[in-house]
This record gives structure tokens, sequence and C-alpha cells, in this order.
């Protein structure tokens, strides 16, 4: 008998779980912890404009988009653990790099490479669960490692903004190595699984995370996509993307998995991802340029702003696995939109122009939770749960990218809508635009209860 064999079953399945879930925690956390701090690394480094600090948190997420379907596809051949174990040693030597960074080309540097490492965690993380998960309790544990994943990317300015306000913003990124080393510990301990076979498409490969990253970079650039550079940047993105499909479409170890788009339910999860990912970046963002720019919080009163909604988050994605165990994702996605939606349109319509933290801000927060994390936890295990087990890691790399260009997207339109406008009037029309996304997955989610009553 193995070692890992002899681990009772529960604590064997807790231990994956915590592991898994740090994992989740640590790569989302990183994609909003360092909003806060661009004026501080501006003003660390001499010469450095705020235009360019704030790359340390575009690089980040252009790489750790671009990486993510590729990442799923090569965790399925070569190990979920194997990955697991690679992404978060590389994670945490890189997080420490960037704590030490001399320059700010170091620091960006170091961040795009993070975020390639972050990429390779998220489809390997959740694989790792549901490999090692009964069918019966998959929906249970995607609602556990969906919640770390929401606490994280929506606590990410409150935890930013006291790290910053209190000791600096390397702060940032040393808080990730003591967190990184447990997770690497851990996954050491973790069975070992993946199909096996030859790695992807590597040309295929390339081209689609080229394709992403370029993409995601041009959309980034809102409103300015009448520059040479963006426009270069769009169409070398199509490009790219579009010769990765063809490839995709034809080679025997595709860099993209599009037989998986063959699943209506696959596709559907994909599409409300999407959505789901233009609503949800923009809502974090405004949320708190409005609280600072409106309403004239610091950054640190900001960031714990938004914290309520953010717990409510993670309290739900917990609860809304057992719900999907027992009535499927399509209710929890539509059900969760519906009520994100109703939040949305309470801002849309009444968002006040003073301060009024406890008789608005406050009460919206608990629609806002509910809404987030049962979408999260739906749309996850619709994706997940829509494959056979040794696509696992692909479902969720391709699900997870779809959200990120969804985010891109949504940045851009909030980009597009707040560029050199006054008052509290933009910020309403993000929300609308955000509201509209939000009612499309719904859309999306009544779609999937008609086709599960077939």
């Amino acid at each position: 008998m193995t070692a890992t064999a002899a681990i009772p079953a529960p604590r064997r399945a807790g231990g994956v779980l915590g592991v898994a879930a740090g994992a989740a925690f640590l790569a989302l956390l990183d994609t909003t912890v360092a909003n806060l701090a661009v004026a501080d690394v501006q003003g660390d480094f001499a010469g450095a404009s705020v235009g360019a600090a704030t790359w340390i948190i575009t690089i980040y997420a252009i790489v750790f988009a671009a990486c993510l379907a590729p990442a799923g596809r090569v965790a399925d051949v070569v190990g979920r653990r194997t990955l697991l174990l690679a992404g978060a040693g590389a994670f945490t030597t890189l997080s420490l790099a960037c704590a030490l960074a001399p320059s700010l080309g170091v620091l960006l540097g170091a961040r795009a490479l993070q975020g390639a490492a972050a990429a390779a965690m998220i489809p390997a993380s959740l694989a790792v669960v549901l490999a090692d998960t009964p069918p019966e309790r998959r929906a249970t544990a995607i609602g556990a490692w969906s919640a770390a994943g929401a606490l994280a990317a929506a606590a990410g300015p409150a935890i930013g903004g006291v790290l910053v306000d209190t000791v600096g913003w390397r702060a940032l990124f040393l808080i990730n190595v003591p967190v990184g080393l447990a997770i690497v510990a851990g996954a050491r301990a973790l069975p070992s699984g993946g199909a096996g076979g030859r790695l992807p498409d590597a040309v295929g490969t390339v081209l689609l995370g080229f394709g992403i990253g370029a993409a995601a970079l041009g959309i980034a650039q809102a409103p300015q996509w009448s520059t040479p550079a963006t426009l270069a940047c769009l169409a070398g993105a199509a490009l790219a993307v579009g010769v990765a499909l063809w490839r995709s479409f034809r080679h025997a170890t595709p860099a993209l998995e599009t037989r998986l788009w063959r699943s209506r339910q696959f596709a559907a999860a994909n599409v409300a991802s999407l959505l789901y990912g233009a609503a949800l970046f923009p809502w974090m963002l405004v949320g708190v340029l409005f609280l600072v720019g409106i309403w004239g919080y610091t950054p640190l009163e900001a960031g714990l702003a938004m914290t309520p909604g953010a717990i409510i988050a993670a309290a739900v994605a917990l609860r809304a696995g057992p719900v999907i165990a027992r009535r499927g994702p399509a209710p929890v996605i539509a059900g969760g939109a519906l009520v994100l939606s109703f939040a949305g349109l309470c801002c849309v319509l009444g968002l006040p122009e003073q301060p009024s933290f406890l008789s608005f801000w406050l009460p919206i927060s608990l629609p806002i939770g509910i809404g987030t994390g049962a979408i999260t936890t739906g749309v996850s295990t619709a994706a997940a749960l829509s494959v056979a087990p040794d696509r696992f890691a692909a479902a969720v790399g391709l699900n997870q990218t779809a959200r990120m260009v969804g985010g891109a997207l949504g940045v851009a339109a909030l980009a597009a809508l707040l560029d050199g406008a006054t008052g509290i009037g933009p910020f309403t029309h993000v929300y609308l635009f955000c509201t509209l996304a939000t009612v499309a997955v719904a859309a999306v989610g009544a779609w999937l209860i008609k086709e599960r009553t077939r």
C-alpha cells in the first residue's frame, strides 16, 4: 500500500482542496492586489511615468490571459500535480524577485513571468481537485475552489490598500512567499495524474498565446483604438488566433481543445464566462474609482469598503456547490445573474453623489456578493463537469481564458465610458454596461435550464 493510499479519504480530499484553493487564491489575488500600488511604484522609481507604472497590473493580466488555455492542455499531458508544483514554485520565486526589483524594468519582467506561473496554477489546481474527488462531491469542491478565487479577486483592493498604506508596495509581493512555499510543500504530497501523450502543437500554442496577449493589450488601450500601434495589436491578434484555431481543428495534438466546444453545455459555459468577465472586471474597478473619485475616500477606505461584498461572495460560493449538486449549475447561474442584474439596476438608478456607505453601499453589497458568488461557481462547474475527467484542466483553462478576455473587453468599455468625463453620470453608464452584460449571462443560464429539461 502506498503512502497516498494510506491517508483516510476525507483527510486526503481536504488536503487536496486546501492546496488547490490556496493556489487559486494566490494567482487571482495578484490580478487586483496591485491596483492601489501604482502611485507608490511610480514614486519609488525615478523617471517612471504613471502610465508606465500601471503596467505592473496590465502585463500580469495580459500574460495570465494568454497562457491559461495552453496551460490547461499541458496539465492534462504532463500531469496536474507536476504543473501545479512548477507553477507554484515559479510564482513564489518571481514574487520575491518583484519585491526586490531594483528598477521598473525588472519589476515588469518579473510580473510578466509571474502571470505565466499563475496561469499554470489555475487549471492545474482545479483539475487536481476534480480528479481526486468522487463525482457526487465535485460540485461542492468546485464551490470551495471558486470561493477562494472570488474572495481573492474581490479582496485584493482591500489587502493592497492596507499593505501599501502601512508597509509599502513591496509587501504586496513579499506576502506571497510564505503562502507560495506552503502550497509547494502541499503540492508535493498530492497524487500525480495526467493523460500522458504528446505535448500540444508548439506553433499553435505560441500563436494562441501571442494572439490572446495582443488582443488583451490592444483592448486595454481603449479609447485610443485608432492609433497605429493599437490597430496593429488587434490585427495581429486576429491573425494569430485565426491561424491557431485553423491548426487546432486539424492537428492531432492541438494547442486549443476545439473538440470540447462540441459539447453544447461547455460552449454555453464559455459564453457565460466571457459575458460574466465583461461585467465583473469593470464592476470591481468602477467601485474603487467611484469611491475615490466621487465620494472622496482614500484608497485604503475604498479597498475596505469593497470587502463586505467579497466576504459575501465567498460564503455564497461555498454554499452554491451543494445546491448545484442537487439542481445542476444552470439555475444557479441564472439566479445569480438576475440578483446581480438587480444590484446593477439599483446602481444605475440610485447611485448617490454624496457618501452613503450605511444607507446604500453596504446594503447593495449583499446582492452583489450573492450574484458574483453564485455565477462564479455555477459557470466553473458547468464547464468542468461537461467534459471527461482527462480533459478537466483543458476545460478549466479555456473557461478561465474566456473570462479574462471578457474582462479585458469590460475594462476597455469602462475606459471608454470614463475617458475625460466628470460627475456621477459616467459611473452610472459603466454600471449600465455591467448590468446588460449580466442580463446576458442570465439568458445563457435560462438556455442551459431549457436544454436540461429537454
